[in-house]
């Protein structure tokens, strides 16, 4: 995990350094946002992740002798922006809204006060990492949701690139699901893990009861027997008489579902397995889930829709430069002024609004003196709490945001974020954000 992170960026973030440091601009401090114009897929909120990743990933930006070689054997950048960038570590500041948190339109995700070489140099991974993270948090979030509390499992390592599976688990984690079947996530990041077994392990047998009692016999009594790989009911039946009425769970991966599982749930009743529970995993999105979750599904298994941000594989976030000290030292607000891609200029601290009942009705971007200002103390007529927090001060990353301890706070902080949106939020229809934001 000590592999270099500095190539996984654009071209034209070095030749940008190499021009800037031959004008005599590369050095002047600068603020970069990360935001999201819009929410994709028009979402009523979007959740933060990937931070502790991006956190991670700068640690080992550093271009090492492999790095510069390949950057001086091309030709990508002149001989003095590979000197400039052997000695590369970032020293500046970085604010952010912390992880498992939601956002909105405008919300400055991640906030980068550095250099302008510095700053700009992040652009690419931070875009990378957060584009993909958040939007499976997010779709993983509103599957959550529709469970009304029923476990979520990720399985959708295979339908997804192989690095991106566990980023896509540790997601999904954060977001409200309960384990994966990724074992790499497992061992990194802490998730519990699941899986017993596959329609093959069925079928390699002479026979779906040779089978099951090959997988008790393995797994013991508590395990999940898979029980579609024929006919269904049957499958139950040779379940049950082969585990006994102490068997875990049975999983559906096919049929009519809501039917199917009404159908097993009577069987096993029936049948005497009161307390085995069903499982079910047949391409589920959160509006499956949803019309699943008031039936006798127990737990549910989602792989392709949460890995690929159900319809939303990414965030449409942007990273752009917003403020930089002039030749004089004053700090000038820029701001892009494209048709339906303009942005907000200047540096900005994040208030959140409630009402008297503890429920958000707006976020409100304070333009003046940035993170940690004096803005921030601003009254604004009501309840509210600030939402940036340092990550990075003076290029030391600050504690609590990486590793296991990390995903255990992000998703603690996303049950409360979640818990303090007005109703509409839960809204599965496409609409507009739950909250407005506001600048003042």
């Amino acid at each position: 995990m000590h592999t270099s992170t500095a190539l996984l960026t654009d071209r034209y973030e070095l030749t940008m350094i190499d021009a800037a440091l031959q004008a005599g601009t590369a050095h002047r401090r600068s603020v970069f946002e990360l935001f999201a114009r819009r929410l994709s897929g028009a979402r009523r909120y979007g959740v933060v992740a990937g931070t502790g990743r991006f956190l991670e990933a700068l640690e080992r930006f550093r271009f090492g002798d492999d790095e510069l070689r390949f950057l001086s054997e091309n030709r990508i950048v002149s001989d003095a922006a590979v000197d400039w960038l052997a000695d590369y570590r970032f020293s500046g500041d970085i604010w952010g809204y912390p992880e498992g948190e939601v956002f909105f339109p405008g919300s400055p995700l991640v906030t980068v006060e550095s250099s302008f070489a510095e700053g700009v140099l992040l652009e690419t991974l931070a875009l990378s990492i957060f584009n993909y993270d958040c939007a499976v948090a997010t779709a993983a979030s509103r599957m959550s949701h529709a469970a009304h509390g029923k476990p979520l499992a990720e399985m959708g390592s295979r339908r997804t690139g192989e690095h991106s599976a566990v980023s896509a688990a540790r997601a999904a984690y954060i977001a409200g699901f309960s384990s994966t079947s990724n074992l790499e996530a497992g061992r990194r990041y802490g998730i519990p893990t699941m899986g017993t077994a596959a329609h093959s392990f069925t079928l390699l047998h002479d026979s779906e009861r040779e089978a099951f009692e090959a997988q008790v016999a393995a797994l013991g009594t508590g395990t999940t027997l898979l029980v579609d790989t024929f006919d269904i009911e049957q499958g139950v039946r040779t379940a049950i008489d082969v585990a006994g009425t102490g068997l875990g769970a049975v999983r559906i991966d096919s049929g009519d579902l809501p039917v199917v599982v009404a159908r097993v749930r009577a069987l096993l009743d029936e049948l005497g397995a009161q307390e085995t529970r069903i499982t079910v995993t047949n391409d589920l999105d959160e509006h499956t889930v949803a019309a699943l979750a008031s039936s006798p599904v127990d737990s549910f298994g989602v792989g392709t829709s949460v890995v690929t941000g159900s319809g939303t594989p990414a965030m449409g976030m942007v990273y752009k430069l917003v403020a930089h000290e002039d030749a004089d030292g004053e700090w000038v607000s820029v701001a892009k002024k494209s048709a339906d891609k303009a942005s907000v200029g200047g540096r900005k601290s994040v208030r959140r609004l409630y009402n008297d009942q503890g429920v958000a009705r707006a976020e409100v971007c304070l333009l003046g003196d940035g993170p940690g200002g004096e803005s921030e103390g601003e009254d604004l007529g009501g309840r509210s709490r600030e939402v940036l927090v340092p990550l990075v001060s003076a290029g030391e990353t600050q504690s609590g945001h990486v590793g296991v301890e990390g995903i255990a706070a992000a998703k603690e902080r996303h049950r409360r974020a979640v818990a303090e949106l007005p109703p509409i939020a839960m809204s599965l229809t496409r609409g507009d954000p739950a909250i407005p934001t506001h600048y003042r």
